[in-house]
């Protein structure tokens, strides 16, 4: 109970949808009360009425009355038989029953209609004078009477006991309507990625929820413009550095090549290599830069497999010190529409990752297929993998994985990300090996929208 009305606290859908159905239910019970009641007066007054009608038809036909031995006639229904005799005659009655006729009403009723008790049961009586002196009753059991009219009233009420459920299978459906475009709304901001700050369509909006909306819109704007202004900030800082740490860099290369003692030479070493790695970090962060702006790129049908030969070509020296066997394992060639330098930096990436953690004498192996409308690029290496866990967390900046001695930025798959996020393409970690949980194979998937017809080498 507790949770249920936590749920109807927070919930505006559901406190409108029960205040519906609640006032439909109250209403729904007046109506039905109203129109029973109504229904039960109508039913009486018809057949008050037909009391009337019975005794003007006698007096019109001007009929005489005889009372024969009690027998069974086809269709009489003791309950509600109407019936009609001399009111002098109730002095005469020879029974006391009400199944002998005449019955023994009083004699000195007045003309009208009234409910009497006679022979133990109730009946409504009307007396009426004839127009040739004679005063007649015509009578009917009060209880045949309140049945056919119980019977009536529950046939008119029966439509409000209908229309009650009917009508909250359509308020139901009508709040869920009503609420829709919240749900869409709420589907479509949830769906949208990291860096999808366009603003919401607010024209196809109800009016009450479009003010929500500018707000949102608003907050997006902000958004955008304090993650532009630090994206900005990033690369411009590291354009900055890339200047000076270039000339370090030839700086200890020329120091490096003049003479000096041993212990000098093996305290020079280091710092080339801190050097080497504030570079390559700089490098990387102004590709994170580039691959999470917002600018437009050109794209062009481009080959898969002539984008795997220039990073081979690249990056096969850094695999060949570790003895790596890299190639491509792919015979057909696949062409998707992309921007080339973004598919480049994109597999170089991965490549290059690939490299760092496949350990000596290891394997790495890229390939592309085209499966219905997707075509997916390949990577997979025989390193250590990445545990299920992580495979979410290794595309934050920074990240690394734990255990690991490998050098780097850890922006390698967060650049991976930007582009893949900003191109529409879909990356997937997995295991080259499933059964030993070993290696890393990762999968890009670009829909049809991004690939081009396959073409041969």
């Amino acid at each position: 109970m507790d949770g249920f009305k936590k749920l109807l606290r927070d919930s505006v859908q559901l406190r409108l949808s029960m205040t519906l159905s609640l006032a439909i239910l109250i209403v729904a019970l007046m109506a039905g009360i109203f129109a029973f009641v109504s229904a039960i007066n109508e039913a009486h007054e018809m057949q008050d009425d037909t009391l009337r009608q019975v005794a003007v038809l006698f007096d019109r036909q001007q009929m005489t009355l005889h009372y024969p031995a009690a027998q069974e006639v086809e269709g009489d229904n003791e309950e509600s038989r109407v019936i009609v005799q001399y009111l002098i005659d109730g002095s005469q009655a020879i029974g006391h029953d009400d199944s002998s006729m005449p019955l023994p009403f009083p004699t000195t009723l007045a003309n009208g209609l009234s409910t009497q008790n006679v022979a133990g049961e109730d009946f409504r009586v009307l007396v009426r004078t004839t127009s040739r002196g004679e005063r007649i009753v015509v009578a009917q059991e009060t209880d045949a009477r309140n049945k056919e009219a119980r019977e009536s009233a529950w046939r008119s009420s029966l439509p409000f006991l209908i229309l009650f459920p009917v009508l909250l299978l359509v308020v139901g459906d009508l709040v869920r309507k009503l609420f829709r475009p919240i749900a869409t709304l709420s589907a479509e901001i949830d769906q949208r990625d990291d860096q999808a700050l366009y603003p919401v369509d607010e024209r196809h909006l109800p009016t009450e929820i479009r003010p929500f909306v500018v707000a949102i819109n608003r907050l997006l704007a902000r958004v955008a413009l304090s993650m532009e202004n630090q994206r900005r900030f990033i690369a411009d800082a590291a354009h900055e550095l890339r200047s000076p740490m270039a000339a370090l860099s030839l700086q200890a290369e020329r120091l490096a090549a003049t003479q000096m003692p041993e212990p000098a030479r093996q305290r020079l070493l280091p710092l080339s290599r801190g050097i080497e790695r504030s570079r390559n970090l700089i490098h990387q962060l102004l590709a994170l830069a580039a691959a999470q702006s917002n600018t437009d790129r050109l794209q062009t049908a481009v080959s898969v497999h002539a984008v795997y030969r220039r990073v081979l070509e690249d990056l096969l020296p850094l695999a060949e010190r570790k003895h790596i066997d890299i190639g491509v394992e792919s015979i057909e060639d696949v062409q998707v529409i992309i921007n080339e330098m973004d598919l480049l930096i994109l597999v170089k990436n991965l490549v290059d990752n690939a490299i760092r953690y496949t350990p000596q004498g290891g394997r790495i192996d890229l390939s592309v297929e085209r499966i219905q409308e997707t075509t997916i690029l390949r990577i997979k290496d025989s390193g250590p993998g990445i545990v299920v866990d992580e495979h979410t967390r290794v595309f934050d900046p920074f990240y690394r994985s734990l255990g690991t001695d490998e050098t780097g930025s850890g922006l390698g798959l967060s650049i991976v990300k930007a582009i893949a996020e900003r191109t529409g393409a879909r990356v997937q970690l997995g295991f080259s090996n499933e059964a030993q949980q070993s290696g890393l194979r990762v999968s890009i998937s670009l829909q049809k929208a991004n690939a081009a017809d396959p073409a041969h080498d």
